[in-house]
């Protein structure tokens, strides 16, 4: 297993930490406060990993591509977007095994979420 809540809630915190500073990023989240989209990320990864199905019971099926649509998705978002996720994934020390299988999911999703060239 790759992790359970505490590390999830971990991952997003420190994730979200790197995104508040980003010129980039921070604007593609319209609330003030970054806390309920932290909230939201920790209850998708820890239903995608296997966890309750909380973030569906509350917002219904994920649709990643379609929540993401508003927003100009490019290469340089996808690149920035993985920066900070790759600063939250070595700062949990997971088992080399435990790492690569979260990063191979995470490289995946940020590629599918790119919507706009350049």
């Amino acid at each position: 297993m790759v992790g359970g809540e505490a590390t999830f809630r971990r991952l997003v915190h420190r994730f979200y930490q790197g995104v508040a500073e980003d010129p980039l990023l921070r604007p593609m989240y319209p609330e003030e406060d970054l806390g309920p989209a932290e909230e939201r990320f920790a209850l998708f990864l820890m239903q995608y990993w296997g966890g309750p199905n909380t973030y569906s019971e509350n917002r219904g099926h994920p649709r990643l591509r379609m929540r993401h649509a508003p927003f100009q998705v490019d290469a340089a978002a996808h690149d920035a977007w993985l920066g900070h996720m790759r600063v939250a994934v070595d700062e949990l020390g997971l088992a080399p095994e435990h790492e690569a299988r979260l990063w191979r999911y995470l490289t995946y999703a940020a590629a599918s979420m790119i919507n706009t060239a350049g």
